[in-house]
């Protein structure tokens, strides 16, 4: 799977006071690090950026240039930043993202088509996210009927279910997932992205690596092509390089409702197997959950 790095995103104090102060080195550090774990791409989350849009992402993608050479992902509702950071990527730049809004169906894809980007078209419309898959599957494909219709290829265009907290509902993760499998067939050629952390958000820190990683493979499972994950969660690295395959096996058999004798399993075994039946509906979520 294609992962890209969300660890350069304004929320962070150290990113923001970065930013504010164009101070490049701990940005570059923040870059160098991702790079070095092993995504794919890296995402500049420059949040709405109603200061000095150009000016802030074309410094910011200056900056990290200079130090990778993988591609970026553009993080901004702002089309303004947007179209300033496209211009000047030396490899094809992601756009993270656009949706079926009429605003950005206007503003945001036009962009991908003149700069030759990828983009992230979310199920977003005008009327909010869409409830179950059907009505998801809906909306992606007026707006990939749009975005087609400007010329952008189909294979540039990555589709995001839009990943809801865990906390806020199981069933909406499972109607993500839904959509994933459908893609193939109701839109031959697209490809799939989520945010992964969003998953986990509202749960304890210390239990979210749990969540994102067990998302992973289930997403993988179901087809996803590329997700925004934590760079620094090593773990989560190693499980999507391949090298966790006891891991991928168990939560692949979870899914497939395989009877697992839960105490023949190691403690970190049974933390994936708990984590999964949650991810999957078919033990409620709490914030307990693995001591159940």
């Amino acid at each position: 799977m294609i992962l890209v790095g969300e660890n350069i995103q304004i929320l962070s104090k150290v990113v923001s006071a970065a930013l504010s102060a164009k101070d490049a080195a701990p940005l570059q550090e923040l870059a160098t690090r991702q790079a070095a774990s092993g995504v794919h791409l890296i995402d500049l989350n420059i949040g709405p950026a109603r200061k000095h849009p150009a000016e802030t992402m074309t410094w910011l993608v200056d900056a990290i240039q200079a130090v990778v050479e993988l591609p970026l992902s553009l993080d901004t509702t702002n089309p303004v930043a947007m179209e300033a950071g496209l211009a000047i990527c030396r490899c094809k730049p992601l756009i993270n993202s656009a949706s079926g809004t009429r605003d950005s169906k206007e503003r945001m894809l036009p962009l991908a088509k003149k700069h030759n980007a990828n983009v992230v078209i979310s199920v977003l419309n005008d009327g909010g996210i869409p409830s179950d898959a059907a009505s998801r599957a809906e909306s992606i494909m007026e707006t990939i009927d749009y975005a087609t219709g400007l010329g952008i290829p189909v294979e540039d265009i990555w589709v995001d279910p839009i990943l809801m907290p865990i906390g806020v509902g199981q069933q909406d993760i499972l109607e993500a997932v839904e959509l994933v499998k459908m893609l193939p067939d109701i839109a031959p050629g697209v490809k799939s992205i989520v945010g992964l952390s969003n998953v986990s958000n509202g749960a304890p820190r210390q239990l979210r690596h749990w969540l994102n990683q067990v998302m992973m493979v289930i997403l993988e499972e179901a087809g996803l092509y590329s997700a925004i994950v934590d760079s620094f969660d090593q773990d989560l690295i190693e499980v999507n390089a391949g090298k966790r395959p006891e891991i991928t096996s168990l939560i692949a058999q979870v899914m497939d409702g395989e009877s697992l004798d839960i105490s023949a399993m190691s403690p970190e075994e049974r933390s994936y197997y708990k984590t999964a039946r949650v991810m999957l509906g078919r033990e409620l979520y709490s914030p307990s959950w693995l001591e159940i």
